[in-house]
């Protein structure tokens, strides 16, 4: 997790910021360990119409059990003074956890426009989720499929299924610019959590792979700064994915056969709001490495396989 802000402390949630001619950016005012600044929004589109990239969270962060990261207060009001004088023609969501769709439902009663993209997910988890919770209540008008693209005035959005964050998530492309949308996928501010049972590490590392063999431009993900050097950033991904991996097979080496105490070894100097986080990405991997025959489980003890 990144200490320092790779970007002017000047930049304030609500606000509608240029990027390039074709995306602009709102921040959400849902800053927290697992959103960094908080959830952006993007806006695709400089001519009559706008594609709107994961409207971001609806929730007031303030009661129990409604956490800081999904605080969408006046987000929805804030997008739609950006997009003022353009028709919204789209509403596009990366995937369903509740800090990226719930503000769609809203945002498509203000504009009638559709929304699009990822499917929904029904999910009975295992147990307590580190990231954001799943949002119930996210109904597209149109899933898109790998490839699949929408246009408007002056811009076309094409579908890139990269599951592994969650089962359903999308990246999208801007076609004429060579920009990447990428969600929760990849950032530059964090590595991705990858929670088990929908996160797959084995699907997320493909999905990785497939990214590294595109010629994207720039990324601009969910949360966290540009990248202006896609493939170098995923290629050091994959590479500490690749030592994650290695550093549980050697905590089994050593006789560590639960998660807690392999996080313990694994992460030193963590932000303890983060261990379960950490924990969850571990299970991933363990995961992984079972179905690929290297380790197996005795309830919540892991082992090497001989």
């Amino acid at each position: 997790m990144s200490e320092e802000k790779p970007w002017p402390d000047s930049i304030r949630a609500g606000e509608c910021e240029q990027h390039e001619p074709l995306v602009r950016r709102v921040l959400a005012p849902n800053p927290s360990p697992y959103t960094f600044t908080g959830t952006q929004t993007w806006i695709v589109g400089a001519g009559r119409d706008v594609a709107v990239i994961d409207p971001g969270p609806t929730g007031s962060g303030m009661s129990i059990g409604d956490p800081a990261d999904i605080n969408g207060v006046g987000h929805v009001d804030a997008i739609l003074r950006a997009v003022e004088g353009q028709r919204v023609a789209a509403i596009l969501c990366t995937h369903t956890h509740r800090d990226h769709s719930p503000a769609a439902a809203p945002l498509k009663e203000a504009t009638g426009a559709p929304i699009i993209g990822c499917a929904p997910l029904a999910l009975s988890d295992d147990g307590p989720r580190a990231d954001s919770a799943f949002d119930p209540d996210y109904a597209p008008d149109r899933v898109l499929a790998d490839g699949e693209r929408i246009s408007g005035d002056g811009w076309t959005i094409e579908a890139v299924a990269t599951p592994g964050h969650t089962s359903n998530h999308l990246c999208f492309a801007l076609v004429e610019t060579g920009a990447l949308f990428t969600g929760d996928h990849v950032m530059a501010w964090s590595t991705s959590v990858v929670s088990p049972p929908d996160g797959d590490m084995a699907a997320y590392m493909a999905s990785l792979s497939k990214l590294y063999d595109r010629e994207d431009r720039v990324y601009y993900p969910a949360h966290g700064p540009a990248v202006t050097k896609p493939r170098q950033l995923v290629r050091g991904m994959l590479g500490h994915r690749k030592q994650r991996e290695r550093q549980i097979l050697r905590e089994l080496e050593k006789g560590t056969s639960v998660i807690p105490e392999m996080v313990k070894q694994m992460y030193k100097g963590l932000d303890p709001r983060l261990t379960g986080a950490a924990g969850r990405s571990v299970l991933a991997h363990l995961i992984d490495l079972e179905n690929r025959g290297r380790v197996a489980r005795d309830a919540e003890s892991w082992r090497l396989v001989a």
